[in-house]
């Protein structure tokens, strides 16, 4: 179970690493994709559990951690979309993603979860890498600073948005169950800022609604869905820095569909992110 579990979470981080080839494909503002991505996504969910409500899903499941997480949630996408405005999409992306400082720290400090050294290890070496594969891209942006804290306060946002998933699994919710709610909360939060902030809210053409429905479809339903599935079987910790897959896959298909180069040293980021999630799976 530990090894399916495994492969979906990596799965998931594969599908949510198309999200910004999706927002950079569509023609709506940031806030305003990040609102459609879950509301597009709210009525298929909202059937999945339904129609395949589990035993488990007919008992009392406190409802704090599943609003929790859709607000954590909410709070992550509004932040790290701002951040963009600020500073540049590298720093941005990087700062988001130290998560896995926040998620570990947590479980340490408040469930009392002990890390081995080989752990560690592994998660220092992800997170490397990861500064290694958009290294060469790094520059400041109009008040960096400003953007860079905003990013930083991105990577809380989602480690608690992780947190508050793993915590309604090991209460019994199943992984339906976690989705519909949460995103349910986290698009009825994101309506009035998409709405107040200055931006293109609908598409302007049909194709536009594709591209949202494919974001919508791929990196909430199949890739959050897969990660909360996952987050049921196997560590926080662990699983918090296995997404970290997220940017190398990203890079990738930003390498893929609009030709964005990719060097060696790009490639060796890529490279030390894939061994230290593998090393820090054997140090769980």
């Amino acid at each position: 179970m530990n090894r399916v579990a495994f492969v979906c979470l990596l799965a998931g981080g594969c599908c949510i690493a198309f999200a910004p080839i999706f927002v950079r494909l569509s023609d709506t503002g940031p806030v305003a994709s990040a609102f459609w991505r879950c509301a597009l996504a709210v009525p298929v969910l909202w059937i999945w559990f339904f129609t395949h409500r589990q035993k488990a899903d007919r008992r009392e499941v406190p409802l704090m951690p599943l609003a929790l997480a859709g607000m954590f949630f909410a709070a992550d996408l509004g932040v790290w979309h701002f951040s963009i405005l600020f500073t540049s999409v590298a720093n941005s992306t990087v700062l988001a993603n130290l998560q896995p400082i926040v998620v570990t720290l947590a479980g340490w400090l408040i469930w009392k979860r002990s890390v081995t050294r080989t752990f560690i290890a592994g998660m220092a070496v992800a997170i490397a890498g990861m500064f290694v594969l958009v290294g060469p891209n790094f520059a400041s942006g109009g008040r960096p600073l400003l953007g860079d804290a905003l990013a930083a306060l991105t990577a809380v946002f989602y480690a608690s948005y992780f947190l508050a998933i793993k915590i309604a699994r090991d209460a019994g919710a199943s992984t339906a169950r976690v989705m519909a709610w949460s995103t349910t909360i986290t698009s009825i939060v994101l309506l009035p800022i998409a709405l107040m902030f200055p931006q293109p809210f609908l598409p302007a053409a049909a194709a536009g609604w594709w591209v949202l429905f494919g974001l919508a479809m791929v990196t909430q339903v199949l890739g959050q869905g897969l990660i909360a599935y996952a987050f049921a079987h196997l560590p926080a910790s662990l699983s918090s820095v296995s997404l970290l897959i997220q940017p190398v896959m990203a890079a990738l298909f930003a390498w893929a569909l609009f030709g964005e180069a990719i060097g060696p040293v790009q490639f060796t980021g890529a490279a030390l992110v894939l061994a230290g999630i593998w090393v820090s799976r054997k140090g769980s």
